[in-house]
């Protein structure tokens, strides 16, 4: 990973664009996610939500958005969903009533066994077929891309 390598300078081509490719694998892996998750009444958006709850519970809409590097209104529309769907609960933030904090159901606790198996379902139908140290070099490749990445947007 330590090598520099020079770019190709061929004329761009979607196929071959690192972008399209991992758009592509996003979506698939989505849909793929969706269809499992929709067994247990729960869509990606709010699995991407849960997982934050999981680690974090008992933090506001805007911390939800930063952790998630989403825009606010997408988490607000998305938790109101969430509310709806008994996932959630929000409460008054003591120290500032004009925040709100967001506060898992029990039914959300029971539901993390089962979505996350769902989602290393997924996950490990993704890498079938691939060695143990193929995956490992696989994650340091994507943590690689994603900081070059992250960097990049921060220097801007």
């Amino acid at each position: 990973m330590g090598r520099k390598t020079k770019p190709i300078k061929s004329p761009f081509s979607r196929v071959d664009s690192l972008g399209y490719q991992f758009y592509r694998l996003a979506h698939l892996f989505s849909h793929a996610l969706d269809a499992r998750l929709a067994q247990h009444a729960v869509t990606v958006g709010q699995f991407r939500l849960l997982l934050v709850l999981w680690e974090k519970e008992n933090i506001t809409q805007a911390e939800m958005a930063r952790l998630l590097d989403l825009e606010q209104p997408t988490v607000a529309s998305t938790l109101k969903r969430m509310e709806r769907d008994g996932l959630i609960t929000t409460t008054g933030d003591p120290s500032d009533r004009r925040r709100t904090r967001i506060v898992l159901t029990k039914r959300a606790r029971v539901l993390k066994d089962s979505l996350t198996s769902e989602a290393q379902y997924v996950n490990d139908l993704a890498v079938s077929g691939l060695s143990i140290d193929d995956v490992a070099r696989l994650h340091g490749l994507l943590d690689h891309l994603t900081r070059a990445l992250a960097d990049n947007n921060r220097a801007e």
